[in-house]
C-alpha cells in the first residue's frame, strides 16, 4: 500500500512510517525540515518537504496515495479539510491524529474517579471544542466516502524512530528537572493519565489502515498512572531527590498554560475497546512506570 504520512519527521508520525515501512508499505512523508530528509531516508521514508499549509502539495499527495495519516497536527482544520477534500468518493483511509486531552479537566493535579468510553464522549471545554470540531469533521468523512477514522491517543511513551524526536509529556518534565535539579509535577500530582507505548500506537495504525470501518472513533491506551508515580520514576532513574508539588501559576511559567493545565495537570481517564474488539490490537506494554524504570534512556543531568 502507498501511505501519505504527514508529520513523518516527528515522535508519533515517523514511528508508525517507520513501522508501516517495516511492514512492506511504500511510505512518503512531509516533513517541514530538510536537515531531516536523512533520517527519514535511513529509515526507508520518502520525504516530501512542506507543511500543513501547504494545501496543494497535501492534496497531490494524498490523490496518489491509497491511505493518508495525519500525525503532524491535531489541531489545523485547513489540512484536515485539504485531505479530506482530495479524498472524497475514493472510499480510501484516512486516520487522523488526536489527543486525549480533549476529555482532561484542568484539575491542578488533583484525582478524579470519571472515566470516558469511546460511545460516550463528553460536550468539549471551550478550550477543546475546536480540537472536537476537527475529530468530528474527519469522522464525517465516511458520508463523504473517506474509510475515515479518529485515533485518540493518550500519553505516549517510549524511544521514537526519528533521531531526536520527542514524546509531549514525560520529556517536558525531565527537561524542567535537568535544567532545576528538581522534579516538579502540578500540584500535588494526583491526577491521572491514561498511556500507551509508541510501538502499540504504531501497530494500531498499521491495523487501522486495513480494517477500520468508516467514521470510528478510538481511544488508544493500554493503562494509565498518576503524574506523582511518573515523575517519582523519573527523580530516580535521574538520581533526583523525592519530587515536588509545583503550584499551577508557576506551571504555567514554565511549561505554557495549555501544557501546565491540559498536557501535565488535568486527568484523562479513558477506555479504548473498538481496537481490540474491531481490530484484533494485541499491545504488548502495559505499564509507563515499568518502562521508566528498566528501558528509558537515562538522561543527562
Amino acid at each position: 500500500m502507498k501511505v501519505f504520512v504527514t508529520g513523518a519527521g516527528g515522535f508519533i508520525g515517523g514511528t508508525i512510517a517507520a513501522h508501516l515501512v517495516r511492514a512492506g508499505h511504500e511510505v512518503r512523508g512531509l516533513v517541514r525540515r530538510a536537515e531531516q530528509f536523512a533520517d527519514l531516508e535511513a529509515l526507508g521514508i520518502a520525504p516530501v518537504q512542506g507543511d500543513l499549509d501547504d494545501r496543494d502539495v497535501l492534496m497531490r499527495e494524498a490523490r496518489a496515495a491509497d491511505a493518508v495519516i495525519n500525525a503532524a497536527s491535531s489541531d489545523h482544520m485547513g489540512a484536515v479539510q485539504a485531505l479530506l477534500d482530495a479524498l472524497e468518493g475514493s472510499g480510501k483511509a484516512f486516520l487522523h491524529t488526536s489527543g486525549s486531552s480533549i476529555v482532561g479537566d484542568a484539575s491542578g493535579g488533583l484525582p478524579t474517579d470519571r472515566i470516558y468510553y469511546e460511545d460516550a464522549l463528553p460536550e468539549p471545554t471551550p478550550d477543546k471544542a475546536p480540537r472536537v470540531a476537527i475529530d468530528n469533521l474527519v469522522l464525517a468523512g465516511a458520508e463523504r466516502g473517506v474509510r475515515s477514522a479518529v485515533l485518540c491517543n493518550t500519553l505516549i511513551y517510549g524511544v521514537g524512530a526519528v533521531p531526536g524526536a520527542a514524546s509531549v509529556q514525560l520529556p517536558r518534565l525531565i527537561r524542567q528537572a535537568q535544567k532545576s535539579g528538581i522534579m516538579r509535577h502540578v500540584g500535588p500530582g494526583l491526577n491521572i493519565w491514561s498511556n500507551v507505548h509508541v510501538d502499540d500506537v504504531a501497530e494500531l495504525y498499521r491495523l487501522a489502515l486495513e480494517k477500520t470501518p468508516a467514521g470510528t472513533f478510538y481511544f488508544v491506551e493500554t493503562g494509565e498512572a498518576n503524574f506523582r508515580t511518573m515523575s517519582e520514576a523519573l527523580a530516580n532513574v535521574m538520581g533526583l531527590g523525592a519530587p515536588q508539588d509545583w503550584p499551577l501559576d508557576q506551571a504555567i511559567e514554565e511549561w505554557g498554560y495549555e501544557m501546565a493545565s491540559y498536557g501535565l495537570g488535568s486527568n484523562s481517564r479513558v477506555r479504548g475497546e473498538r481496537a481490540r474488539k474491531l481490530l484484533g490490537w494485541q499491545p504488548r506494554r502495559t505499564s509507563v512506570t515499568d518502562w521508566i524504570r528498566n528501558e528509558m534512556p537515562v538522561p543527562q543531568r
